[in-house]
């Protein structure tokens, strides 16, 4: 690099200035930065970019100056819970449900009660959708479905199918899992936080693989009328600071031993420890989200009951936010890397649209020309895949995760 010198005519004050510019393009040349890790993946689409806050380590960042008040809000002495696992739980299998979809799969309409926070659709819903809970669950019926061939996410919360295949819900949102962009200020998703529910849940191929890389969706009894970034939507009538926020990020504390437990719950606990949770809605304390599958061994997630609430921390993530707007973080360690363009969210006068170009235009309407095929089970192996199993892009054209525990309902 070379700095031309200014002409006699312009000295003293051009030199200076030429030369601070020099120095500031050599510091920033010079200056180290920090790689992102490359996402999680389910069926060949991000679950968010790698540097969203979901996939950014809160390991070394401070602990939130409420942290106390909050932890003994949520509860000390309450216990760690996975609110997934295999079998059956009040007849529905234990986990939050995803379905996998293509892009051609028939989109039906969606009628909303919160329809002025919900993105109109229509929704890839197939007929055999899994609802949170099973069929005939009062609770959460969450549906998630993930578009294959567009990376993008739909999510519907107190899904009910109606008897012309429309479906009626509580709330729906729709994400581009290319793009950073956040709901509106203000608007709930299928989750009360406002914020998707699939990128944050742990999931038995990622315990397998001997890494979650991404933070873990939990729920707290009670929270505050208040979001924290990347939250976008409280769900309370309370102005107690006491409370927790919607939005909230926690950690393990670094001193947590984890060696006296078997390899997969240390897996999760290692994530606990250097991603952390986000609190995303109300419900039981300290209660993990993840997917059901029959692999899951119930006594092994057990054991996360030993691990009392006094073992966590809150963690101040603000100075991770490049925009309050955008779920970009910037990398710890490292300085923060260059926002992206944000893709303005669905709104009430937005079909739902889909797009995995670098431009994070909106994208075209899918004609709905999809048949509903029984869907069949991914597999999720735990070393390596069975023999002859099918990979996603072999597989069925819908593939399904089935459902979850029920929750305490939501405040709004």
């Amino acid at each position: 690099m070379a700095c031309a010198r200014p002409a006699d005519s312009v000295r003293p004050h051009a030199t200076r200035v030429a030369l601070a510019a020099c120095v500031a393009l050599a510091a920033a040349l010079l200056r180290p930065t920090t790689a992102v890790a490359a996402p999680p993946i389910i069926a060949g689409c991000p679950m968010l970019p790698g540097d969203n806050i979901w996939n950014t380590p809160v390991d070394t960042l401070p602990v939130h100056r409420s942290s106390d008040a909050w932890v003994r809000a949520i509860g000390s002495e309450a216990k760690l819970k996975a609110d997934f696992g295999s079998g059956l739980w009040n007849g529905g299998p234990i986990g939050i449900p995803y379905v996998i979809v293509p892009g051609d799969q028939a989109r039906v309409p969606v009628a909303f009660e919160y329809d002025d926070e919900s993105d109109p659709g229509p929704y890839p819903v197939p007929r055999n959708a899994p609802i949170e809970g099973g069929p005939n669950a009062d609770g959460d019926r969450h549906i998630l479905m993930l578009d294959r061939d567009r990376c993008m996410l739909y999510e519907l919360y107190a899904a009910h199918p109606q008897p012309d295949g429309s479906w009626k819900a509580g709330s729906g949102a729709i994400f581009d899992l290319s793009s950073h962009a956040l709901r509106p200020d203000g608007w709930t998703s299928a989750d009360a936080a406002g914020l998707p529910i699939l990128p944050g849940l742990v999931r038995y191929d990622e315990v397998a693989s001997g890494e979650i890389g991404h933070a873990i969706r939990f729920t707290v009894p009670q929270t505050q009328r208040l979001y924290l970034w990347p939250g976008r939507h409280f769900a309370s009538r309370s102005s107690d600071p006491n409370l927790p926020p919607m939005g909230l990020r926690m950690r393990l504390k670094a001193g947590f031993d984890v060696r006296a437990y078997p390899p997969e719950l240390q897996v999760i606990l290692r994530a606990l420890k250097r991603y952390g949770m986000i609190n995303a809605d109300n419900g039981s304390p300290w209660f993990l989200s993840g997917v059901p599958d029959e692999r899951w061994d119930n006594d092994v997630l057990q054991r996360l009951r030993q691990i009392p609430g006094s073992a966590f921390e809150a963690v101040d993530v603000s100075g991770l936010m490049v925009d309050p707007n955008s779920g970009q973080a910037r990398q710890p360690g490292g300085d923060p890397t260059a926002p992206l363009p944000i893709a303005p969210s669905p709104t009430p006068t937005m079909l739902s649209t889909s797009t995995t170009t670098p431009t994070f235009s909106p994208p075209s309407p899918v004609p709905p020309t999809s048949t509903d095929d029984p869907a069949t089970p991914e597999p999720t192996p735990i070393a390596a895949p069975p023999t002859g199993a099918p990979t996603p892009d072999a597989a069925a054209k819908s593939v399904v995760y089935l459902p979850v525990a029920r929750r305490d309902g939501r405040v709004r």
